[in-house]
C-alpha cells in the first residue's frame, strides 16, 4: 500500500489482546439511541501543553494517514444486527443516518435536511437531501428510506424493538418520506440518530442476501473495500462524499487493542496516533504532555452485571438480592478505576441525564448480615456459589477479584470465567450464563438506557426479567412528552428493579471513551455518544 493510498484498514491483533477492556462490553455492546429532550455540558476538550514530555515521537506512517486504536474487533458492520459499540466506530465511517447529534447532544440534520412533527406527535414528515449516492451508485431517496425503515421492523432485526411504534413509512415523492407512528413516541427521533437511521444501500442489502457486514454500503465519508475476520478492514475515501471538502483524511488504520496498556505504549512510540483506551494511572501525565491531547467527555453510560433470571441460581430473587447487599461499589471505584474511571451507581441514570435522581441512584450499604439472612432463607446457608463471565482485560480481571472478595464474607463464592468479547456478547445473548458482565455506553434519552434491557422480550433484556408493572410504567414514560411524568415514572421503574435486581449497577463511567492523540492530529471533536466522527480528522506532519 503506497503513502498515496486513500484506503483506510483495520488491523487486528492477533494475540490474547482480542476482547475488549472494561466499558468495551456493554459500554460498549448494545446499540445507541439519544434523545432531544435532555442536554448536558461536554467536558472541555484538553490539550495538555504543561511541558515535561520530551520530544514528540517519530511516526512511520505517511501524512494525514491515522493511525486508530480501539478496543476491540467489530463484531458486525450491518446496521440491522449490530448489538456492540465498537461497531459504531467503523460503521461512522461507513454510513450516514437520517439525523445525527452534535457536540452538545442536540438533534441535528444528516441526510434528512429538515422534519416536520404533527400536533398528535404520531406523524413525522421528512424532506431528504438530493444529490446523495450510495457507494455503489444507487441513489439515496424516500424509497430508501422506506427499505431501511421496513428493514429494521422486522422481527430478526436488532432494532425490531427501537422501531416498533412505527405503523407505516410512505413515500410521498422521491425525497419526502412520512412515517406515521401507532401512537406518540418521545425517543423516536432520538432513535434515529443511531443505527435505526443508518441508511445502507438497499442494491447491496439484497445482493447479500440480507446480510451486508462482509460488503457494506453506505453513504458515509468511506467506502468498504474487504475485511478479514480477525485481520482486518479496509475502507476507501469517498471522493464523492456530499459533504463538500471532507472527508480529510487519506487513510486511517484501525487496530483492535483490547489492553489499555499496550494502546498507551503504542501512542508513545508513535506507532498509533489516537488511542480509545486511557490506562487510569496515565491519564495525569498523557494531558501534562505537551506531545499529547486528551479528550475527555462526561459519560452517559453505566456498567454492571447481568443475572440470569430464567435459570438457578438466580431464578431465586433472594440469591440476587444478597448479591446486590454485598457488591462494593466504593472499592471498585477506588481500586480498580483509580478514582478517575467513574463514581458509584445503583441506576442507569447519572448526572448527566435529566432523568437523575440521588434517591434512585443511591446504593445500599453494604450488609454481609442481611446477605446471610437472604442465603439462609434461600437453602444455601453459606455453600452459594457461581460464576461470572467476564473479559480477559487487565481492568475486568481486577474488577472480577473485588467482587470476589466483595462476596467472601458471606460465604459466597465468585468463580470467574474468561471469554474474548464475541463469545461473552454470544453467551449474554443466549442467556447462556449465570452472572455476566456488560456494561452500556449510555443515551441521552433515559428510555434509551433502560427499556429494551428489562422489557418484557426486549431487543437487549439478556437477563430474561420480566415485569407487568414495569412494562406498564415504560410504556408510559414512552407516550408521553411531558419530562417531569417522565422523570417520575423513571422512578417508580427504579424502585421495582432495587427490588428484583435483574440487573447489579456498579458505578457510572466518568467518560464514555477516553481519547488520546497526538498533537499532530487536527479537527477531532468529542460528541456525547463516544463516537469518532473522523470525517473532519487529519493528521499534520511533524515538525
Amino acid at each position: 500500500m503506497t503513502s498515496e493510498s486513500t484506503v483506510v484498514t483495520l488491523q487486528w491483533e492477533k494475540d490474547a489482546r482480542e476482547t475488549p477492556r472494561i466499558g468495551g462490553g456493554m459500554s460498549g455492546v448494545r446499540g445507541i439511541r439519544i434523545g432531544a429532550v435532555a442536554l448536558f455540558a461536554l467536558a472541555a476538550f484538553v490539550v495538555a501543553g504543561c511541558g515535561g514530555g520530551g520530544s514528540a515521537p517519530e511516526t512511520s506512517t505517511p501524512p494525514n494517514t491515522l493511525e486508530v486504536a480501539l478496543e476491540e474487533e467489530p463484531p458486525e458492520l450491518d446496521p440491522n444486527f449490530s448489538s456492540a459499540y465498537v461497531d459504531r466506530q467503523v460503521m461512522a465511517s461507513l454510513y450516514d443516518k437520517l439525523v445525527d447529534i452534535d457536540r452538545q447532544g442536540k438533534i441535528v440534520p444528516m441526510l434528512a435536511e429538515s422534519y416536520e412533527v404533527s400536533g398528535d406527535d404520531k406523524v413525522y414528515t421528512f424532506k431528504l437531501r438530493k444529490g446523495v449516492k450510495f457507494h455503489d451508485g444507487t441513489p439515496f431517496n424516500a424509497e430508501a428510506v422506506k427499505f431501511n425503515l421496513d428493514r429494521y421492523q422486522e422481527k430478526d432485526s436488532v432494532r425490531s424493538t427501537e422501531v416498533e411504534p412505527i405503523e407505516s413509512v410512505e413515500v410521498v415523492d422521491d425525497y419526502t418520506v412520512r412515517v406515521t407512528l401507532s401512537e406518540p413516541f418521545a425517543p423516536f427521533l432520538a432513535v434515529l440518530t443511531d443505527r435505526a437511521g443508518i441508511m445502507a444501500s438497499p442494491k447491496a442489502i439484497q445482493e447479500s442476501k440480507g446480510r451486508l457486514s462482509d460488503k457494506p454500503v453506505g453513504t458515509g465519508p468511506f467506502k468498504f473495500v474487504e475485511r478479514v475476520r480477525g485481520d482486518s478492514i479496509t475502507l476507501e475515501k469517498n471522493e464523492d462524499y456530499w459533504k463538500d471538502g471532507f472527508p480529510k483524511a487519506n487513510k486511517i488504520v484501525y487496530s483492535g487493542i483490547a489492553d489499555e496498556n499496550v494502546q498507551y505504549q503504542n501512542l508513545q512510540s508513535g506507532e498509533l496516533d489516537i488511542i480509545d483506551s486511557i490506562p487510569y494511572v496515565e491519564f495525569r501525565s498523557l494531558q501534562d504532555d505537551e506531545n499529547y491531547k486528551v479528550s475527555i467527555v462526561p459519560g452517559l453510560g453505566y456498567q454492571g452485571f447481568n443475572l440470569n433470571t430464567q435459570q438457578p441460581p438466580f431464578d431465586d430473587k433472594r440469591l440476587r438480592q444478597a448479591v446486590y447487599r454485598l457488591v462494593d461499589r466504593e472499592a471498585i471505584v477506588k481500586a480498580v478505576l483509580r478514582g478517575v474511571g467513574g463514581t458509584p451507581a445503583n441506576s442507569p441514570f447519572g448526572k448527566e441525564s435529566w432523568a437523575y435522581s440521588e434517591e434512585s441512584d443511591a446504593y445500599p450499604e453494604r450488609n454481609v448480615k442481611e446477605a446471610k439472612a437472604l442465603l439462609k432463607e434461600a437453602g444455601q446457608k453459606g455453600k452459594f456459589s457461581f460464576t461470572l463471565k467476564i473479559d480477559p482485560s487487565p481492568t475486568s480481571q481486577q474488577l472480577g477479584q473485588v467482587i470476589q472478595n466483595s462476596l467472601k464474607p458471606a460465604g459466597v463464592q465468585v468463580k470467574l470465567e474468561q471469554l474474548e468479547f464475541g463469545r461473552l456478547l454470544e453467551d449474554s445473548i443466549n442467556g447462556n450464563y449465570e452472572a455476566l458482565f456488560l456494561g452500556w455506553s449510555g443515551r441521552i434519552d433515559p428510555d434509551l438506557n433502560l427499556y429494551p434491557f428489562i422489557y418484557t422480550d426486549g431487543d437487549f433484556n439478556d437477563s430474561g426479567y420480566s415485569n407487568p408493572e414495569v412494562d406498564k410504567l415504560l410504556d408510559e414514560a414512552r407516550t408521553t412528552s411531558d419530562q417531569a411524568q417522565r422523570k417520575e415514572l423513571y422512578g417508580q421503574v427504579m424502585d421495582i428493579l432495587h427490588e428484583d435486581v435483574p440487573y447489579v449497577y456498579l458505578y457510572h463511567n466518568n467518560s464514555t471513551t477516553d481519547f488520546a492523540m497526538q498533537k499532530t492530529v487536527k479537527g477531532f471533536e468529542p460528541y456525547a455518544d463516544g463516537i469518532m466522527r473522523l470525517a473532519g480528522v487529519s493528521k499534520q506532519q511533524q515538525e
